[in-house]
This record gives C-alpha cells, structure tokens and sequence, in this order.
C-alpha cells in the first residue's frame, strides 16, 4: 500500500465554518423552522452551488428574485451580507494543517466556492496561506463532485494519486473522489481526523 505524500483538504465545513444559518438567524430572528425552509425551497443548495461553479451572482440573485418576488431583500441578502456566514475556524483543523507543514507535507486545497466571495473573506484566515495551491471550482467553471475539478487538481499538483489523500466533510464528494482512485477521509472533527491520518504514517503529534 503506497503511503500518501500530500494532503488535500476541503475548505468550508473543514477548514473555515461556513453556515448561511448565521446570517439568516440575524434576518428571522431565530426562527429555525423559517430559515430551514427558506434555504430549501428559496435559496437552496442547488442553486448556491450554481454560483460555487462560476455562474454570477449577480445573475443568479436577480433570476431568484424574478422567481420570488416576495422574498426580495431576503433572496438578495445571501451575496450581499454573505461573509456574515462565515463563523470562523473549525476547530483544531489549521493545527493539523502546521503539524503537517512542519513536518514537510505539501499541502492543497480543493473546494466548491465561489470566485466572487472567496476575496471578502480571505483576509481573514492566514492559515489559507499554509496551502501549496488552491483548486477553487469558480475559478474553474465546475464544481465537485464534477470529475473534472478533481483531474485539474492532479494536473495541478503533479504527483500519482496514490500519494494524495483527500479530506471532505460532505460524503458526495468522498464518493467521486474514491472512483477516481483518490483515498478519501471524511471530516467529522479534528480529533478523529489527526487520529486518521497519524493511522496512514503522518508523523504529526496526538
């Protein structure tokens, strides 16, 4: 069994926490019921994830308004107060990310985000600086778990993919990435995934 070489990692849900239920607490005032079905059936994930693979927002905001009219300022709150649904670090992840960086390991990121916001927040986080490269899926126009944004990480990261591991918190995104050959953590907090990857030969501390 080749023993990984490089680290790929996940940005939101991994690395940064990132939950439009933060904005959208402010907007309805805590009424959860509200927010669960306003980002099901008004500003789901499907159509976020439109936006994460290149599609602007302007467009996209102005198209969902057409559609809901009644849900205006709501609907346009999403991009224009979006970096009020950044909370901040997932805990203990960034202390993975510099025991491995100390321990010599490349280290990349593949994530589904937009091109547009990604600058509103990356100031905010020094630790983004830890990564050798960022595959970001608006920069490419396609989004995981599209194959192609995984093969232009290979391409871009220039080693086997027997020598990368891939670490997500969703479990559609594991999937594509295990038919690709690309041996996959899932991400349920930093304990277990330091546990995980002291299991694969990563000489990082407990």
């Amino acid at each position: 069994m080749t023993t990984p070489q490089a680290v790929i990692f996940d940005l939101g849900g991994v690395l940064i926490d990132w939950n439009p239920n933060y904005l959208y607490r402010k907007i309805f005032g805590g009424d959860q019921a509200k927010i669960d079905w306003f980002l099901a059936e008004i500003c789901p994930t499907a159509w976020n994830e439109k936006q994460d693979a290149g599609r602007s927002l302007a467009i996209a905001t102005e198209e969902r308004v057409a559609a809901h009219p009644e849900w205006e300022n709501e609907i346009r709150a999403f991009y224009e107060r979006w970096s009020e649904m950044v909370g901040g670090l997932v805990p203990g992840t960034a202390d993975i990310m510099r025991d491995l960086r100390a321990a010599g390991v490349p280290l990349y990121a593949l994530s589904n985000w937009s091109a547009e916001t990604f600058p509103l927040i990356r100031h905010r986080f020094d630790e983004i600086d830890l990564f050798d490269k960022i595959f970001m899926s608006g920069e490419y126009g396609f989004a995981k778990p599209d194959e192609r944004l995984y093969r232009a990480a290979f391409d871009g990261i220039g080693m086997p993919v027997e020598q990368l591991i891939f670490i997500d918190d969703n479990l559609r995104n594991i999937a594509a990435a295990e038919k690709l050959r690309l041996k996959s953590l899932v991400f349920t907090d930093a304990m277990a995934l330091r546990r995980d990857l002291r299991a694969m030969g990563f000489a990082i501390g407990e």
